[in-house]
């Protein structure tokens, strides 16, 4: 793994996000190494060499782009992090997460914030402090076997569960965000029955293959699940009708069983 320190420009950024109008991300690059990772396109912009997965750069003066003078930002919605996870272990060092939202606290800030790390409990009693505030826990399996082949370098499951049960404890909103859904695999019901206690919120997505992506999907398919490969691949790029009938069987179980959710799958071919 290559980290780098370096000095940022700015730290907050427009969001293209249909939740969010800000986005803040403390790191560029990430560690955890999953195979599905939409944001491996931002490797063109940080001159490394190294594959995404494998290069870390740390905004060590973070905290210090955040403007003294943040009115313009007061009830502003902001997601933190889009292209990397707030919580990789070098925040334990850096703290820069931790730094950034101590100095949010103050404008009533909308803070929606999610992870693959259990290290999201250290910073409870700050998120504590703001009026309106989302802590969101990642799960793509219920199974560690799978977990460790699509994210080998994330928190175990039960690890998730347990920071889940910490943070709704403590009064925080809190949601799951099931995704990528990896067809034939991942158990959405599983995770909702297993964590439903402490989960306010289920944000759904289904696994999106484009670009470089399927490659290393299938790549994983011929060598862990082989007898998946030819499913994947029809669901891709052939005529099936997959994730809308899987989008209709959410949509309903979470209809029936009352369950405050969001959808967003991705039907376009690739």
């Amino acid at each position: 793994m290559i980290v780098r320190e370096l000095t940022a420009k700015n730290i907050i950024t427009k969001s293209n996000l249909p939740s969010a109008d800000y986005v803040i991300n403390p790191y560029v690059g990430c560690s955890h190494a999953c195979i599905y990772c939409y944001a491996r396109f931002m490797k063109r912009f940080t001159n490394h060499e190294e594959p995404w997965g494998k290069f870390v750069d740390v905004k060590i003066n973070a905290d210090e782009l955040i403007p003294n003078n943040l009115e313009k930002y007061r009830g502003k919605k902001f997601f933190i992090a889009s292209v990397t996870d707030p919580y990789l272990h070098y925040e334990r060092e850096y703290k820069l997460t931790r730094k950034l939202l101590e100095k949010l606290v103050d404008i009533d800030a909308q803070i929606d914030i999610q992870s693959k790390s259990d290290l999201i409990v250290r910073d409870i009693d700050v998120l504590k402090q703001f009026n309106n505030c989302k802590a969101g826990i990642t799960m793509t399996a219920l199974d560690d076997t799978i977990r460790r082949e699509v994210e080998p370098y994330t928190a175990s499951v039960e690890k998730r569960v347990t920071a889940l049960q910490a943070l709704s404890e403590a009064g925080l909103f809190t949601y799951v965000f099931i995704g990528p859904i990896f067809p034939y695999l991942t158990d959405w019901i599983g995770i909702i029955e297993r964590t439903k206690p402490f989960v306010k919120e289920y944000v759904f997505e289904n696994l999106n293959v484009k670009g470089t992506i399927w490659q290393d999907i299938a790549n994983w398919l011929r060598g862990k699940h082989p007898e998946l490969y030819q499913k994947y691949y029809d669901i891709y790029f052939g005529r099936s009708d997959y994730w809308a009938v899987e989008e209709a069987r959410i949509a309903e179980y979470c209809r029936q069983n009352g369950i405050r959710h969001r959808i967003y799958f991705h039907h376009g071919k690739e």
